[in-house]
């Protein structure tokens, strides 16, 4: 048998120049993410060493909570609430504001919002359910996620929490379901929150990050290669220029999880369509009636003081095991290819953003009135 070098060139060489580009351009790209990211959590280490004390440190999935040192190695923070804000709320119940009690069954339902630290809060139960003994399930990789469900997918997704055996925790991106529908008991629910306009930027560079599409090409060999020109494409220059992915009109149907109150509104169709006020009206009444905890990223020692009283069961030692493990949970998702935006952008921004601001604003709200109604900074 004859070998031609003409025919063995072909077999390595693909049909189509472009195809060729991308492929080199993506190795480049990659080769360059594993020459820097040691020198930018280098950098990122001393940033935070050097960080004033007391001011907030936060990355785009794990940030470094703020506070003072209590000399064993771990930070403590020693005033969350305000005498502005006790005065304002006057006396508060946590009783009252503590949706746990409702549960007939330990089962917790994370229907975690993407870029909001949901994926240090999985890491983290994930090491919680070792130390507080339940039972820890999380969805598989999807090659496309679906966060709004048909009506038989909805049933099958209640019918598999109540399969669980309690106490059990199930996280999955997905809108809220409402599982009296079919006759079954609420589950737990918790999430977490993140300022609307930095999460959207923070999802705009992680997809675009090498590792991302490097492992989701490993996971789903058929997906295309992104184009070249939009993964060096910035935020500030999409806004500009005015470009789809970057325009946030009210009432759009995003594809990108732009839509922050959608994930706490529900399945219903009037829950799809950004920055709308029948959308935010429905996350909030849903956040009050049936959320345990919904936390805030750019407030996480709080969050995780809060979560450790109000579902005990499930975050008992959330502070000790989250601080112990920083070094590893820091880690999780930490875009170093994340350049800064202009100030200038977001003002551009946030201007549609109103709704899903005061939506925002109103689980912060709530998250600080249950931590004010636990009167843990109060002297004896």
């Amino acid at each position: 048998m004859v070998f031609s070098r003409s025919g063995v060139m072909r077999q390595y060489v693909p049909k189509r120049w472009s195809e060729f580009i991308s492929l080199l351009f993506l190795s480049t790209t990659f080769f360059l993410f594993l020459q820097t990211r040691d020198l930018s959590l280098q950098l990122s280490n001393e940033r935070m060493r050097h960080t004033a004390e007391g001011e907030e440190y936060i990355e785009a999935e794990a940030p470094y909570m703020e506070g003072e040192n209590d000399g064993k190695g771990r930070p403590i923070h020693r005033d969350l609430s305000t005498a502005k804000e006790r005065e304002y709320y006057g006396k508060l119940d946590p009783m009252e504001l503590n949706n746990t009690k409702n549960a007939k069954k330990e089962i917790l339902f994370f229907n975690r919002v993407p870029k909001v630290g949901s994926q240090t809060t999985m890491e983290l139960l994930k090491s919680l359910s070792i130390k507080n003994n339940f039972h820890y399930h999380k969805d598989r990789t999807q090659k496309t996620e679906t966060i709004k469900l048909s009506y038989n997918e909805e049933k099958w997704l209640s019918n598999l929490l109540d399969f669980f055996n309690p106490p059990s925790v199930y996280v999955k991106h997905v809108c809220f379901v409402n599982f009296t529908q079919f006759n079954l008991d609420m589950p737990i629910y918790v999430n977490m929150v993140r300022d609307p306009v930095e999460r959207v930027i923070s999802w705009y560079y992680y997809v675009r990050a090498p590792w991302y599409f490097v492992e989701r090409k490993r996971a789903f060999p058929d997906l295309p290669l992104p184009n070249p020109n939009w993964l060096k494409k910035d935020y500030d220059t999409c806004v500009r220029r005015g470009d789809k992915e970057c325009r946030y009109q009210d009432g759009d149907e995003r594809d990108d999880f732009g839509q922050l109150t959608e994930f706490f509104c529900g399945q219903d169709d009037d829950c799809t369509g950004f920055n709308t006020e029948v959308a935010m009206r429905k996350a909030k009444e849903n956040v009050e009636k049936h959320y345990a905890v919904v936390g805030v990223l750019e407030e996480l020692n709080k969050t995780l003081t809060v979560l450790e009283h109000y579902v005990p069961r499930f975050f008992k030692g959330a502070k000790d095991v989250y601080y112990n493990e920083v070094k590893i949970f820091s880690k999780i998702n930490r875009n170093i290819y994340k350049p800064t935006t202009a100030e200038a952008t977001k003002d551009i921004v946030r201007k549609n953003f109103t709704r899903e601001l005061e939506f925002f604003d109103f689980c912060k709200q709530r998250l600080h009135k249950q931590y004010l109604a636990l009167n843990l900074d109060q002297k004896p």
